[in-house]
């Protein structure tokens, strides 16, 4: 599948993707509909998996999809989850959250693929299906990026600015030459996507016991997804797998294997945590598993990666149409940065609470449980983490205390709302009166009005967060404000 390439040379573009899993899928997508040509490359062949390790998505990513039109058709198809219950009395519920999204959407990573695909391919990105970098270098005016086309040739492609979205093994990450420190957390995890003849009552099944823990979740075709793991294995990645092994585990942390049959995939792995230490080196950023990886445990992975690219796709629209200063994507990694080493910490704590079997860790998983049941602030500080929530982007000192965060959805005079006015890549103006948007900010603005008889006047950057924002202000400040941040 090919989009257009329009009046430019072979071989160049503004922007140049490395990776097409949901990171890079949503990031190129977002500069083809901003009216950015980007190409995207990616060394496998062109199909969509069914054999894929994300299977959840959390409400703030929910929200991103929506402000692109594609939650609706997702919830469709996924399974929502209320409420997670874990270590047997612990239970998160989602219905409190401050979202349209009340719940974590389940339904596998190839839904969302095949979603934002599509999307891609209708705006016009330049896919390179079996094009495999092999290195790249930078100048002052753009990337060259070295790759091996499907016949094997090498060739040179030219951008302004290439994002490795490529992956932990990230090969653009390795062409810039930063590390990729951390450690291994748990290694010989089994994964199994199988049929069962007696499947749980609940949307998602989990446990963890002094030596094993197991998850199963349905994909919603039939099969349901096994996360297992138990200790005192220690088998390489490229050990073979068996259904009776996932089985065993599964009873040992389960209580029953719910008769697993007609297993069509089985596979090992091995979970780290490792952060870059830059998400930006010059002309190349990184975004997504090529940035930063961690435990499965939460459903944080795709969720971070596709948040990743919501932040950056705009500040790269912007700079590279000429209508922000380059220094605007710096605030990329000041912005998502902290996000991932977060969610690096709020997952690692899980999956060691999960693994705990000595009686003062176990004590301590007690101890934590217990407070997190009855403190309702910390139980819902923990919800607005997993989800994505939460987060705040910091602020330049002396700005209004509204910049940095998440504006929810909220209603529109009219009868619309935030994340439809969003959509097309906008910044959206909500003021207690109509502002004039001018001709050369159509496209990339859109001036509302609160539903409610609010008096403050909010900029919403295109990812949903607050850009500027003012108890009162005349039209002359709010004009300085669209001048400062849309161009």
């Amino acid at each position: 599948m090919t989009g257009t390439t329009g009046n430019r040379a072979p071989g160049t573009a503004p922007v140049l993707v490395v990776g097409a899993g949901p990171t890079g899928l949503l990031l190129a997508g977002d500069l083809a509909a901003a009216g950015v040509p980007v190409t995207l490359v990616e060394k496998r062949p062109h199909r969509i998996s069914n054999l894929s390790r994300a299977f959840a998505l959390h409400a703030r990513t929910l929200e991103q999809l929506d402000a692109r039109d594609l939650a609706d058709g997702l919830e469709a198809v996924g399974r929502p989850l209320g409420r997670l219950q874990l270590f047997g009395r612990l239970v998160i519920d989602f219905g409190t959250l401050p979202s349209r999204f009340r719940h974590v959407l389940v339904l596998p990573q190839y839904e969302v693929e095949e979603a934002l695909e599509r999307r891609a391919a209708k705006a016009g990105v330049d896919f390179r299906y079996e094009t495999e970098v092999t290195g790249l270098t930078q100048d002052a005016d753009g990337v060259t990026v070295r790759v091996r086309t499907p016949g094997g040739r090498p060739e040179s492609l030219r951008a302004a600015y290439v994002v490795g979205a490529d992956g932990m093994r990230s090969v653009v990450r390795r062409a810039v030459g930063l590390p990729f420190p951390g450690r291994s957390v748990i290694r010989s995890v089994v994964l199994a996507d199988v049929r069962l003849a007696e499947p749980p009552k609940t949307l998602l099944t989990v446990n963890a016991v002094g030596d094993a823990f197991a998850f199963l979740v349905p994909f919603g075709d039939g099969y349901h997804r096994v996360i297992a793991w138990r200790r005192g294995t220690a088998l390489t990645d490229s050990a073979p797998v068996d259904l009776d092994e996932v089985k065993e585990i599964t009873r040992l942390a389960l209580g029953r294997d719910f008769g697993m049959h007609d297993a069509r995939w089985l596979s090992r792995f091995h979970s780290d945590e490792r952060q870059a230490p830059a998400y930006r080196v010059g002309r190349v950023l990184l975004a997504g598993d090529a940035a930063h990886v961690h435990s499965p445990a939460g459903g944080q992975g795709m969720n971070t990666g596709l948040q990743d690219a919501a932040n950056l796709s705009w500040k790269l629209a912007q700079v590279v149409t000429g209508h922000a200063p380059e220094a605007l994507l710096d605030t990329y990694q000041a912005e998502r940065r902290p996000v991932g080493r977060s969610v690096l910490r709020s997952s690692g704590g899980i999956i060691r609470l999960a693994m705990a079997h000595r009686p003062w860790s176990l004590a301590l998983r007690a101890m934590l449980v217990t407070v997190l049941d009855k403190a309702g602030p910390v139980r819902r500080r923990a919800a607005g983490q997993v989800t994505g929530i939460g987060y705040r982007y910091a602020a330049p000192r002396g700005t209004h205390r509204l910049v940095g965060t998440r504006v929810p959805d909220v209603a529109l005079a009219g009868g619309g709302r935030l994340y439809e006015a969003l959509r097309g890549g906008r910044f959206v103006l909500i003021a207690p009166r109509a502002h004039p948007v001018g001709r050369d900010r159509s496209g990339r603005l859109t001036a509302e009005r609160w539903a409610s008889g609010r008096r403050t006047a909010v900029l919403v950057r295109p990812d949903g967060y607050v850009a500027w924002a003012a108890d009162t202000a005349d039209e002359a400040a709010i004009e300085a404000a669209l001048t400062a941040h849309v161009g």
